[in-house]
């Protein structure tokens, strides 16, 4: 599946490349939510999306900081 695919892709990446995809993320995010706002944005769904690719970004920097403890 493709998001099983983009978590494996995560995984192998260090703390900092998380952090800067993280970041990304959010500034992506908070610009589909600004289209949306003033009805630019065709694609809705974009919004779900990366919402939970966030999520998936966020559980993999818990994960790898739990295994660090």
């Amino acid at each position: 599946m493709k998001t099983n695919k983009y978590v494996e892709d995560l995984k192998v990446k260090t703390a900092a490349e998380l952090n800067e995809e993280l970041v990304a993320a959010k500034k992506e995010l908070f610009n589909l939510r600004f289209q949306n706002a003033t009805n630019q944005l065709d694609n809705t769904s974009r919004i779900k999306e990366v919402r939970r690719n966030i999520a998936r970004i966020q559980t993999v920097i818990a994960q790898k900081a739990g295994v660090a403890n």
